[in-house]
């Protein structure tokens, strides 16, 4: 009986001591808690609220789904959808495959100086973006150097208008993009590579298969959950695509289109000029910002879903 006691007292103790360690914890990251709910949870919540009003100024008024409806007869914001779906179809593929391939090459232990190349591909993420712009509006000028080495190679008779004209201006944004974030979906690769076994290689070039067969049948099923991460992340990324199509237009922010003929216009730049540019309208730049949460949220709900069929 006394032992039962005993054993009941120290239970007890346990506990409490268990429940002053819990409470010490929670005044730990209370802290962190209420800086997360001011500054990230009240404005998802405060942003879709706006989404619903006409805010122009410092009146709001309840308007319910007609933000929305209006997107459907909006021209600049139809164009900004066009523009942005463009380049993610076009730049995030190229650049996926081409990062995928370099760090597949980077990976052969029998390349010399592989750190090297490893840093000076990465090198153009860690770039200032305005320094980035500044040399690709030099190198793709009409007289610049990208337009100079083709005629001097007779690969062109005149010069290609890269920065005036709303096709080309899209190709130079997808060159620099590419160029600025391969190297860093690189490196995502990389590690992947490192935990694939060396053996997987050696058995399949015995067994005949050549660096293509090896790279399609080994390389990229045992990189798939990377891939797709890299795949999301990009996805996400150009979706809110801002600060190169903003660099690269020639009056920046201040220009009265963004691109020739606004062919730089993305859905982040439009969200922009309604809150700073136009009439502030938050209302509806929330709505044009949730669109953006609604595509990013059915791509990613795709792409898990057709590689779950696949698993």
């Amino acid at each position: 009986m006394v032992k039962r006691k005993m054993e009941h007292s120290i239970l007890c103790k346990n506990l409490s001591y268990n429940r002053i360690l819990d409470n010490y914890g929670w005044l730990f990251i209370s802290f962190a808690l209420m800086l997360l709910v001011i500054f990230l949870f009240y404005p998802i919540v405060y942003s879709f609220y706006l989404s619903f009003t006409s805010s122009k100024g410092i009146v709001q008024k309840f308007i319910g789904f007609e933000n929305y409806i209006k997107l459907f007869n909006d021209q600049m914001f139809l164009l900004a959808l066009k523009n942005t779906f463009t380049i993610l179809i076009i730049q995030v593929p190229i650049m996926l495959f081409l990062a995928l391939i370099l760090a597949d090459i980077l990976n052969d232990k029998n390349i010399k100086f592989r750190g090297f190349f490893r840093t000076g591909i990465f090198l153009p993420t860690v770039t200032s973006l305005v320094a980035t712009a500044v040399l690709f509006k030099m190198m793709f000028s009409l007289d610049g150097l990208v337009n100079t080495i083709l005629l001097k190679l007779h690969l062109l008779k005149e010069p290609i208008p890269w920065l005036l004209d709303p096709f080309w201006a899209k190709i130079t944004l997808i060159i620099g993009m590419t160029w600025r974030w391969t190297g860093y979906n690189m490196v995502f690769y990389l590690s992947g590579l490192q935990n694939i076994p060396y053996d997987l290689y050696e058995s399949a070039a015995i067994d005949g298969a050549n660096k293509i067969q090896q790279f399609f049948y080994i390389t990229i099923p045992m990189l798939k959950p990377i891939i797709i991460f890299t795949t999301i992340m990009s996805t996400i990324g150009t979706l809110q695509l801002f600060d190169e199509p903003i660099n690269l237009s020639s009056g920046g922010v201040t220009a009265s289109s963004v691109g020739p003929g606004n062919s730089l216009l993305t859905l982040s730049v439009y969200i922009y000029n309604l809150v700073f540019k136009y009439m502030p309208n938050f209302g509806y730049a929330a709505a044009v910002s949730y669109v953006i949460v609604f595509i990013t949220a059915i791509l990613t709900f795709i792409q898990f879903k057709v590689v779950g069929e696949k698993e």
